[in-house]
């Protein structure tokens, strides 16, 4: 289809969808599930075009994946995955949509049972596990992105996922990740650039022991993000508090006002499909998310998890985001 950013599409019937499946409701290992089918009918735009992501089940770098987009506000809710918090961009397959002019009638949306039986018979991998896209993302992309592929940044700006100064920002400063891998294989210490850190440059100050704090926030608050080298003071050498990381695409957005959304209590592991229960909850805040400025332009746009202590409270009558 050639979808670009901001083409107007119509998510096929739940008939003509089911036509698409296999006998695992899945087209080119890639499930189409549960929360989807509240979008059936609905005329929609491309967000980004999803043909590529960045594997974070075995981290094998960035993943190629064919034919599919992430439509605008098409985020999933967890309702056929135990109540999951963690707001996954929906994959759709071209094959689950057509190109619509504005204007053309739309038709009307018929159920089809046996697609939601279908669905629902394969989101569970056992008695405790799940299965999503997040879960089988590897078999949806089996194939590896190399990083000196440079048909990836061209589909990046033909397709409308970015512009061309970002892209080209994204490939350097790829580039100078991976010669501060190299050079910290092969170069003595003293001739790292900033200790062989990754750009972004966070690094863990805690120690083994990593501080706790609660400021019980609820969704509709506004917050503050701490300064990076407050967040720092927090992180392990692992980039962790209490198991959850901190990444540089997050130290982006130090120092930024934002509400709160939700609290997270609940999310699956991508790699077995179990839910996971936190032991403190973590914060999501409206309208920030993984942009991949640091990560190749990946068009995923994950969901960043806020540690409380990361935060503070703006009062009444503060700045607005």
């Amino acid at each position: 289809m050639n979808l670009r950013v901001g083409d107007l599409v119509e998510v096929r019937s739940e008939a003509e969808i089911l036509a698409t499946l296999d006998e695992r409701g899945e087209l080119e290992s890639l499930p189409f599930m549960p929360e989807m089918l509240a979008f059936c009918g609905r005329r929609m735009t491309v967000h980004k075009v999803a043909h590529k992501l960045c594997d974070t089940i075995s981290r094998s770098g960035m993943r190629r994946m064919e034919r599919a987009v992430h439509l605008t506000g098409a985020r999933c809710d967890g309702g056929g995955h135990g109540g999951c918090q963690t707001a996954c961009s929906l994959y759709w397959k071209e094959a689950w949509l057509k190109r619509v002019e504005p204007g053309t009638p739309q038709a009307p949306a018929v159920p089809e049972e046996r697609l939601l039986k279908l669905v629902e018979a394969h989101t569970r991998k056992g008695e405790d596990a799940y299965s999503c896209q997040a879960t089988e993302l590897l078999r949806a992309a089996p194939v590896c992105l190399p990083f000196r592929d440079l048909g990836q940044y061209v589909t990046d700006v033909r397709s409308g996922n970015a512009g061309v100064l970002a892209t080209v920002r994204t490939f350097l400063v790829g580039l100078f990740n991976r010669f501060q891998d190299v050079s910290k294989k092969v170069l003595p210490r003293r001739l790292w650039i900033r200790g062989g850190l990754r750009w972004g440059f966070v690094q863990g100050r805690a120690g083994r022991v990593t501080p706790t704090g609660s400021l019980d926030l609820r969704p509709g608050e506004l917050v503050r993000i701490k300064s990076k080298d407050e967040i720092l003071d927090t992180l392990n050498d692992d980039l962790l508090n209490r198991g959850l990381g901190f990444e540089e695409e997050m130290a982006r957005y130090c120092g930024r006002t934002a509400r709160v959304r939700a609290r997270v209590e609940r999310c699956l592991d991508e790699k077995t499909g179990r839910m996971l229960t936190m032991k403190s909850p973590c914060i999501i805040l409206d309208d920030l998310v993984c942009e991949g400025v640091y990560n190749a332009n990946c068009p995923r746009e994950f969901v960043p998890f806020w540690r409380e202590i990361w935060l503070e409270r703006v009062p009444a009558g503060g700045e607005a985001p």
